[in-house]
């Protein structure tokens, strides 16, 4: 535990109006004392006249001393044997001046102590006024940072079709107003960029069609083995672009997440790579109940291609699996590759990056941070850990349904 964790504006506001009121007394009676302290030949220097003994209550606080005790004589009234001021014989003069509150303690008429239980009492009263005033003022001048916490927290969870959080740039301070209008302009540009990138992407998997039904036409040509086996690689770029262009689909159409059925979606997929004749195994859920998870259907299936083709591509096998907490459905990829080193896990997301050479002749380092993208959008979480016995462990956590 640190004091920063108790420092909110909260505290400042109440320290400083704590401040601030002290301070205001301090420097009135250091201006306020010398002037109003008779000069004379009897006044003695400055600084006796200064001395905190000779200072009077602050008019803002109740008469007495909190530190007094029972024995302590009371420090009303004038000394024993003060000379008091001449009577006022002028009776069409008016009303006596009021005592001044500088003035030496013999012309001064100063109310009845009160015992030291009632000053604390007084003390702790007007301490619960003024922190009860610092936090309704921190909640007050508050509002805007949380209005814009919750805004950016929104943009922050991922783009989508529609229009973006928006902040009243009408309401606040003209700080605050300011920040509202440069925060908007900031989450149009980042809208923009967003449809722009997911219209590009569609429009080139839109394109390459005409080039792969051009091909498949002309390898007719080919020898039977090697025609089939072009065909199949086509087969494969086609429905690679089919599975994009249903992703751009389901991020354009905010359908939202539905209901994924995980265990059944990785059988399926373990059964299509099986029958290619790839190395692909899922741990036993025969028999397992059910095992729903919210998230678009489209994009699960694209981060876990590329997850199972990454264990296919570095390690020449893949283990999947898939079991259920109290809030999360957590399917894992294993693989019986080199791994990856500790201090380069989070490079490993990282966009065009390539850690190895192996990993440079394999791909361009966009699998990976195509399948994160993509998982956060849904609120899952992807990471990747190394396996005590060798090899690679791909995890991704995903909302339970």
């Amino acid at each position: 535990m640190t004091l920063r964790r108790f420092d909110t504006l909260f505290l400042r506001l109440f320290v400083l109006m704590w401040v601030t009121l002290v301070a205001s007394h301090v420097v009135a009676y250091v201006l306020a004392v010398p002037a109003m302290e008779p000069a004379g030949p009897g006044a003695g220097p400055a600084a006796d006249r200064l001395a905190w003994s000779r200072w009077p209550t602050l008019p803002s606080l109740p008469p007495g001393n909190p530190f007094a005790t029972a024995g302590d004589p009371p420090a009303a009234g004038p000394p024993p044997g003060a000379a008091l001021p001449p009577p006022n014989h002028n009776m069409h003069a008016g009303p006596p001046p009021p005592p001044l509150i500088g003035g030496p303690p013999s012309a001064r008429s100063a109310p009845p102590a009160l015992p030291p239980h009632v000053l604390w009492a007084d003390y702790a009263l007007r301490m619960l006024v003024i922190g009860l005033g610092a936090l309704l003022g921190a909640r007050w001048l508050s509002a805007p940072m949380r209005r814009l916490s919750a805004a950016a927290g929104t943009l922050g969870q991922g783009l989508g079709p529609g229009q973006p959080p928006q902040l009243d740039d009408r309401r606040g301070t003209q700080e605050v107003r300011e920040t509202a209008r440069v925060f908007n302009r900031m989450a149009i540009r980042l809208q923009e960029q967003f449809d722009a990138r997911g219209l590009h992407m569609a429009a080139l998997s839109h394109d390459l069609r005409t080039p792969l039904t051009r091909l498949r036409m002309r390898l007719e040509a080919l020898p039977e083995a090697a025609a089939q086996a072009a065909v199949a690689d086509i087969l494969e770029m086609n429905a690679m672009i089919e599975g994009t262009l249903a992703v751009l689909r389901e991020q354009q159409d905010d359908s939202g997440a539905r209901v994924v059925d995980v265990a059944a979606m990785l059988q399926a997929l373990v059964d299509d790579l099986a029958e290619q004749g790839q190395v692909v195994a899922m741990d036993g859920v025969d028999g397992a109940p059910a095992l729903h998870a919210k998230a678009h259907p489209a994009a699960l299936k694209r981060i876990l291609d590329n997850l199972v083709g990454n264990a296919l591509r570095y390690g020449g096998s893949a283990s999947l699996g898939v079991v259920a907490t109290d809030a999360r459905v957590m399917v894992h990829v294993d693989d019986n590759g080199p791994g990856i080193p500790p201090g380069q896990m989070e490079q490993a997301f990282q966009p065009w990056v390539r850690l190895t050479s192996t990993h440079a002749r394999a791909g361009h380092g966009l699998g990976l941070a195509v399948a994160r993208d993509l998982a956060e959008r849904d609120g899952a979480q992807l990471t990747l850990h190394n396996r005590p016995g060798g090899g690679l462990r791909a995890q991704l956590a995903l909302l339970k349904a």
